[in-house]
């Protein structure tokens, strides 16, 4: 794994730690699936909280949860 990609995950990781209050494993995987499958937890994340009247509404194809 990059190192990029490493303290992304681990700083991803430390924050659902802080704010879950759970184990630093358990984090950790929440981390790890969430960077797996970022394109799909985008996306639903979108489709959940828009709404159809919203003026700046963001294109599907244009979401990514990291900029590489």
């Amino acid at each position: 794994m990059e190192r990029i990609h490493f303290s992304r995950l681990m700083s991803l990781s430390w924050e659902v730690q802080k704010k879950r209050g759970c184990s630093r494993s358990k984090s950790l995987l929440a981390a790890w699936a969430i960077f797996q499958n970022e394109d799909i937890t985008v996306f639903h994340l979108v489709r959940k909280h828009s709404h159809e009247h919203y003026k700046n509404k963001t294109e599907i194809k244009n979401l990514t949860l990291f900029n590489y």
